[in-house]
């Protein structure tokens, strides 16, 4: 049995695609697709940067997306993989969006804008500089909340953002808030690294894009996957066309629960974890946490004669 994970925000790269559409008609018309949907030229910025144009949220999230589905389409009708034996598709955040639209639960121009749309409501939902991001390595997700509530948040927001795999978290809030848990992590020798983000991500500072996003997601049509997708904040898999609106919505200021989805597809038969779009982020952490995985990231044309041949075994 097999899954199909697809990135979020952070995995992106001035390039990436750029084997596939050289070499694909159908990924040209994809890039031409996004470019007219959001009327500017997204694909040179993918192609050919600058980086700092692609590292701006509104741009790196449909950017993301476009490259997921074009490969995705590269698989399906190029390739002709078969996908009778993949039971999940799962995406991590942003990447929910990809699982939506490969699983045709969501058309990819309205995907395209939505996402567009996602990324400057996160990005304007808190001033530049006053919010912040921390990775948290080593530590036990509870003991990580139990440091949390001992901190004094009357005021300050310092939530778990991301469980993304054994051992790795993800802290979201305010800058002040977040710096003093830092500093608390480090009095109990617990590494943490800052994130280069533009925003905190998955927190309650997140409520307002949120709320921007439910009226701009409630007109957009979707339908129900013609495969199971993993729900971000709820770790399981989503059986009803009106909880994916709904989901999506809370996913903007939810922790995603990505370790718990891993866990919850190997424990329903899932073998092989296959990551489509940029970067190999995903795959990593699915052997963090399922040891004795197959996993597989797909970012070239050899990755993916490689992934069918390892699937004939």
């Amino acid at each position: 049995m097999s899954a199909l994970l697809f990135p979020g925000q952070g995995s992106q790269l001035v390039g990436m695609g750029l084997e596939f559409y050289n070499n694909f008609s159908l990924v040209k018309n994809i890039f031409k697709s996004a470019d007219e949907k959001l009327n500017f030229k997204l694909s040179k910025i993918i192609l050919e940067g600058p980086a700092e144009e692609l590292q701006l949220t509104k741009n790196t999230q449909p950017a993301i997306l476009t490259v997921s589905y074009a490969i995705f389409q590269v698989l399906k009708k190029e390739f002709n993989l078969d996908f009778s034996n993949f039971k999940f598709f799962a995406g991590h955040s942003l990447g929910e969006y990809s699982a939506l639209v490969c699983s045709e639960s969501l058309n990819f121009e309205d995907a395209a804008y939505l996402v567009y749309e996602r990324g400057k409501a996160m990005q304007e939902a808190v001033p530049i500089g006053k919010g912040k991001m921390i990775a948290v390595l080593g530590a036990k997700l509870d003991d990580i909340q139990s440091f949390i509530n001992t901190l004094n948040l009357n005021k300050g927001v310092c939530e778990i953002a991301n469980d993304n795999a054994e051992g790795q978290a993800i802290i979201s809030g305010d800058k002040e808030t977040v710096d003093s848990f830092s500093i608390l992590l480090k009095e109990k020798k617990i590494k943490t690294i800052p994130l280069k983000v533009s925003a905190p991500f998955h927190c309650s500072l997140m409520k307002n894009a949120a709320s921007i996003m439910s009226k701009k997601i409630n007109i957009i049509n979707f339908k129900l996957p013609k495969f199971k997708i993993i729900s971000n904040v709820t770790a399981n898999y989503i059986d009803k066309t009106e909880n994916i609106k709904k989901l999506l919505i809370e996913q903007i200021y939810s922790s995603v629960k990505w370790r718990e989805s891993i866990i919850n597809m190997s424990n329903n038969g899932v073998i092989n974890f296959i990551e489509i779009g940029p970067g190999k982020v995903l795959t990593g952490m699915v052997k963090r946490t399922i040891k004795g995985a197959n996993c597989f990231a797909i970012n070239s044309i050899a990755d993916i004669k490689n992934l069918k041949n390892e699937l004939k075994k």
